[in-house]
């Protein structure tokens, strides 16, 4: 068995859908072609947002497509727990390594101070408006004042003088400039762990060497390497694909009608029909037809996946039912 591994990783805050899928399919036929090992990690890190039935339900979705894996919260494996609400102390083992080397400082600045500069232009656009560094010199005594009124969220301490570089898989060498958005947030005021941190400690821990994911976290790359670069950890390589888009111009969301995978099997669509149509926009068939997700393992290329987001049509989306 080769050594590559790579992972799915859904928040189940909300119904899997054919995006999910899409992001799920690719990533796991990028291992399953070069005999690897595929992990399936459950993101439930923001406990509000996140319910334990929808995690259930993504898990029950994605073996219906005809995808399984290696490790995982419901088959165990050698880097358990594979849920992240049950990881917490490698996370603030983490924190504590950083505040130690001094990568973390307190910021007091309420979410209507930060709603304030929303405004900005944004340096990583899925990432919000950069962060103005408001307190990152607070002094000790400065600090102890802003506690006696209000919690603080811990952000990282972002290089101003560094452009961060990698080579995507699928988009090619992404250059990201000096400062990459301000510093980010790795523990929130409420104290809930950032996904940027959790993800890192994650990855490295289940020995991840590949990710392939949406184009909508190619933002959250350069942060993320640099607390694999701050703590110490091996990165993997990345690679993004591209995301399904509405004719509106927007992610394909509930506006553009059911797409949820549990919507489309109660309506008739049967698995290989979804997986044989992502094929298709993939780029890995030259037509649509049914296809089983382990037919395409055979002959999988990475590099015929566009990347550019793939508008889907009306007339596309009929194809799924009809």
């Amino acid at each position: 068995m080769s050594n590559i591994r790579g992972r799915f990783a859904p928040t189940p805050s909300g119904l899997m859908h054919v995006g999910n899928a899409w992001a799920a399919l690719l990533a796991w036929l990028q291992i399953r072609s070069n005999n690897g090992q595929f992990v399936l990690r459950m993101e439930d890190i923001d406990g509000p947002r996140c319910r334990p039935e929808l995690a259930g339900q993504a898990l029950a979705d994605l073996r219906w497509l005809g995808l399984d894996w290696d490790e995982g919260p419901d088959v165990g494996g050698p880097h358990s727990p594979y849920t992240q609400s049950e990881r917490i102390p490698f996370y603030e083992e983490a924190l504590d390594k950083l505040l130690a080397c001094d990568k973390l400082y307190p910021c007091f600045c309420s979410r209507a101070e930060l709603l304030a500069v929303a405004s900005a232009p944004h340096g990583l656009s899925s990432e919000g408006p950069a962060y103005a560094g408001t307190c990152r010199h607070l002094t000790l005594e400065q600090q102890r004042e802003r506690r006696e009124a209000k919690t603080p969220s811990l952000r990282f301490k972002v290089d101003e003088t560094r452009a961060i570089t990698y080579e995507d898989g699928i988009a090619g060498t992404m250059r990201f400039p000096p400062g990459v958005g301000g510093d980010f947030v790795v523990r929130r005021a409420d104290g809930i762990i950032s996904y940027q941190l959790a993800v890192v400690i994650d990855d490295a821990a289940m020995n991840m060497t590949d990710v392939l994911r949406g184009a909508d976290l190619m933002d959250s790359t350069p942060r993320q390497l640099l607390l694999y670069e701050a703590l110490g950890l091996p990165a993997p390589r990345f690679a993004h694909v591209p995301l399904l888009m509405g004719e509106d111009g927007k992610r394909l969301a509930k506006r553009h009608g059911d797409t949820s995978i549990a919507g489309l099997k109660e309506a008739g669509v049967g698995p290989e029909r979804i997986i044989g149509w992502l094929a298709f926009l993939a780029g890995q068939t030259d037509r649509f037809e049914p296809i089983a997700a382990t037919e395409l393992i055979g002959y999988f290329d990475q590099g015929r996946i566009p990347n550019e987001p793939i508008t889907i049509s009306e007339t596309l989306m009929k194809q799924l039912f009809y």
